[in-house]
């Protein structure tokens, strides 16, 4: 892709890969342990053919990385994969999970919980200072553009 064919906006070029429903439910099951296309085919209840897309989609974007495995007696198959990339999305799907039990809450309370693997301690999603303090959403400014100078 050209240069100027390359949107400026980082939250554009993230949807690019990420803003269809699929793909972040994809990402949801991965982390919860699901790696084969049956498992995540089986919890999501996607056709088939969309799941290949959106894998296909976070394959080539760097955000899933193939593993070939084979059971007893059967072909070998690919297994999916999170890159650091991947990873780095956790909190992105945390964000969704905190903003999707505060605003449109179950009846039944949250189906999940984020917690600390060290301490067991709740943890919440933030805006977080290069020195560690958390700081309110309502002390948050978007700039933009940014220039090079300062961001």
């Amino acid at each position: 892709m050209a240069e100027e064919d390359f949107p400026s906006c980082s939250i554009e070029r993230s949807l690019q890969v990420l803003g269809e429903r699929w793909s972040l439910l994809i990402l949801r099951q991965i982390f919860l342990g699901q790696h084969r296309f049956a498992e995540i085919q089986g919890a999501l209840g996607v056709a088939p053919n969309l799941l290949s897309t959106r894998l296909k989609t976070l394959v080539e974007a760097g955000v899933l990385r193939l593993r070939s495995y084979q059971e007893a007696g059967s072909r070998h198959r690919q297994s999916y994969h999170l890159t650091d990339a991947g990873r780095d999305l956790l909190p992105i799907l945390g964000a969704f999970q905190q903003w999707g039990d505060r605003h449109r809450p179950r009846p039944a309370g949250p189906s999940v919980a984020r917690r600390s693997r060290a301490t067991g301690e709740a943890l919440h999603v933030g805006f977080v200072t290069a020195d560690g303090r958390e700081v309110a959403p309502s002390d948050v400014d978007i700039l933009g553009p940014v220039s090079r100078r300062t961001g």
